[in-house]
């Protein structure tokens, strides 16, 4: 018997259908949790809220019981607070603003942030700079419901938020941090150097260094790569290092219930493997030859 679950993927949003489009794409994995990008991740091209068809989108959701108080943005990837370029600073500033309005815009409360790199100045440096520029995102958007959710990182190049210190470290440097929570991915921890495989140690080391009540989503992935790597590629669930049985821990643990879980795993032949992915994880059997048809 399936189990009551908040679990979903990351869908596309585009015309014509735009936000109306991404529900049904959600509905069509047998999702009940979405997560969107409001516009191109790799630039700050975006289509006026009006043309997004959000209250379609909305009322969908609504009619098929979806956990939409649940549904995520995650903002462009070419924000980078960490910058020490003044002038590129005040760009990925400028964005993230422009993203938490238009995240409010579709009703949806949080929207998942990288936190940056910090491109040879060193991780103090970068840091300080995150602090700085999300302490002035969150005083110009203050009258807007949405809570910004730093993701864990992997490491990859000059990555930060790669330690559960480091992402604590920001979120207590930032006023108004009832505005800031945390975004898990496990494919990241685990490229990290996290043992995923053991979750009451990673559980118990984010409550007792950030708190699990900052834990707003996890990004449920898999990782083609070995714990410590510091590579951040994703796997298909259960298909790469972390494996089935040890995600499939976060989707049931009682102190995540109430987690949205997203997948951002690979297209397999250029196909969402989405649908197939949730019905493994809803059955909790794992299918060795789910791509052999694909």
């Amino acid at each position: 018997m399936e189990k009551d679950i908040l679990i979903g993927s990351h869908v596309s949003m585009s015309g014509p259908k735009y936000y109306l489009g991404s529900v049904q794409e959600a509905l069509s994995y047998e999702a009940n949790v979405l997560m969107i990008y409001t516009g191109a991740p790799q630039n700050s091209t975006r289509t006026p809220l009006e043309k997004c068809k959000i209250e379609e989108g909305i009322s969908l959701a609504k009619q098929n019981n979806m956990a939409i108080d649940k549904f995520i943005c995650h903002a462009p990837y070419i924000i980078n607070l960490a910058n020490p370029d003044p002038e590129k600073q005040k760009f990925s500033q400028d964005i993230l603003i422009n993203e938490i309005k238009r995240t409010a815009g579709f009703k949806i409360k949080y929207l998942v942030l990288h936190p940056g790199l910090h491109v040879g100045i060193g991780d103090d440096a970068g840091l300080k700079n995150i602090i700085e520029g999300l302490n002035i995102v969150l005083k110009s958007t203050e009258n807007e419901d949405v809570i910004i959710c730093i993701e864990t990182m992997a490491g990859k190049g000059s990555e930060l938020g790669i330690t559960f210190e480091q992402v604590n470290e920001i979120i207590e440097g930032c006023n108004g941090s009832n505005r800031l929570g945390v975004c898990l991915d496990t494919c990241h921890i685990n490229d990290a150097g996290y043992d995923v495989s053991n979750i009451d140690e990673v559980l118990s080391k984010f409550d007792s260094i950030i708190g699990l009540d900052r834990l707003k989503v996890i990004h449920l992935n898999d990782s083609k790569n070995l714990r410590g790597a510091r590579k951040d590629r994703h796997e298909n669930i259960g298909f790469g290092t972390i494996g089935f049985d040890n995600l499939l821990k976060y989707v049931f643990d009682e102190r995540l219930k109430d987690v949205p879980k997203i997948l951002e795993t690979p297209y397999f032949n250029k196909k969402p493997p989405y649908k197939d992915e949730i019905k493994m994880l809803k059955e909790e059997k794992f299918n060795k030859d789910l791509f052999k048809d694909y």
